[in-house]
């Protein structure tokens, strides 16, 4: 059930053997409970004049005034005194009573009546009350009596008051902890997203979105080891673009990025998952196959071929492909190394060619 669809009693979980416990603290029984009808028509005939001089001395505390603010507000405050100040002599002291007495809590929190100034003008209109009752009552039994059980039923209510203030406190508190764990959680997400960012981006080339050298080493290392160990086979392939410098020199850099961008798109879309496509420097490209033989390189590549003449007729590729040898020690960088040799004699032929 949602706190709007509860009254603040049932909020607080104060039910009759609570109050009644909390009476009993007091010594406020409800004999002598009782007994504070007989002075509710005495209180109610004085009550215009008890509010006047309350609301007399409260505004003339800074801190007070500023908080009420305007005639309308102290109007319906007054009203809301009389109210309170004839229901300390209404006899019934059960839910109803007390759903009232935390409301005044909550809605002092809600204003900003500080509990100083609370306590205050509790002060105040005790002693109004008390002398109210001193000019009627002439038994010095009886008045000593009625004195003391409302000044513990002021207590009472003043427990009460002070349960939904430190309540709303807490509730405040709470929700500030949700909402800085919710703004926590999300920073902690975005900073884990950028940094995840940030990872990927210190493992690519920023023109080709293709793999940089670094990455690429640091993955065939692994894929060659997994190769040799599972004797699965791996195919390295080394390619560049033949006479890539003057299509810098004739038509410009950006028309040279955009042949590099066109090569990075191709093997993005065209390679398998597993495949580790890399650029690994000016116009040179490094494409590291697992688990795929010679001859089916060969055909990636002839469709690489195929596609990129068909954008670019006057420019041409040359393939070195290489098979890394599952019962040797060679090493990553010399295999490269072996696959770079292929590819500069693919260059002696005219047109695309592939050497393996």
């Amino acid at each position: 059930m949602r706190r709007t669809e509860q009254t603040l009693v049932e909020q607080m979980q104060i039910n009759d053997v609570e109050i009644q416990h909390r009476m009993n603290l007091l010594g406020l029984s409800s004999q002598c409970l009782a007994s504070l009808i007989n002075y509710k028509p005495l209180i109610e005939s004085a009550i215009e004049k008890m509010v006047d001089e309350f609301y007399k001395k409260q505004t003339e505390v800074d801190e007070i005034s500023l908080l009420i603010g305007d005639a309308d507000t102290l109007t319906r405050l007054r009203d809301a005194q009389r109210q309170y100040i004839i229901d300390l002599f209404c006899g019934c002291y059960e839910n109803d009573y007390v759903n009232n007495r935390l409301r005044i809590g909550m809605v002092h929190k809600r204003i900003g009546v500080e509990p100083k100034l609370y306590l205050s003008a509790v002060c105040t209109l005790k002693e109004l009350i008390f002398d109210v009752l001193r000019n009627t009552i002439k038994d010095h039994a009886e008045l000593n009596q009625t004195l003391t059980i409302i000044d513990k039923l002021i207590y009472f209510d003043t427990t009460l008051v002070f349960d939904t203030y430190i309540a709303s406190l807490v509730g405040e508190i709470e929700n500030a902890k949700r909402r800085t764990e919710v703004y926590a959680k999300g920073l902690e997400e975005k900073v884990a997203q950028r940094t995840h960012e940030l990872e990927k981006l210190a493992k690519l080339d920023p023109l080709t979105n293709l793999y940089n050298r670094r990455e690429m080493q640091e993955l065939f290392q692994r894929e060659l080891a997994r190769a040799r160990r599972q004797k699965l086979p791996l195919t390295i392939v080394y390619f560049d673009l033949d006479n890539f410098k003057s299509v810098n020199d004739t038509q410009g850099h950006l028309k040279g990025d955009e042949v590099l961008k066109f090569i990075g798109k191709y093997l993005k879309k065209n390679t398998r998952e597993i495949d580790i496509a890399c650029r690994y420097g000016g116009d040179e490209f490094c494409l590291i196959m697992p688990d795929c033989d010679v001859e089916n390189t060969i055909a990636i590549c002839n469709k690489l071929i195929v596609a990129f003449e068909a954008k670019y007729p006057a420019l041409h590729l040359s393939f070195g492909i290489i098979s890394a040898p599952l019962d040797s020690t060679v090493g990553a960088e010399e295999l490269i190394n072996r696959a770079d040799r292929k590819m500069y004699e693919a260059k002696k032929h005219q047109g695309s060619h592939i050497i393996h």
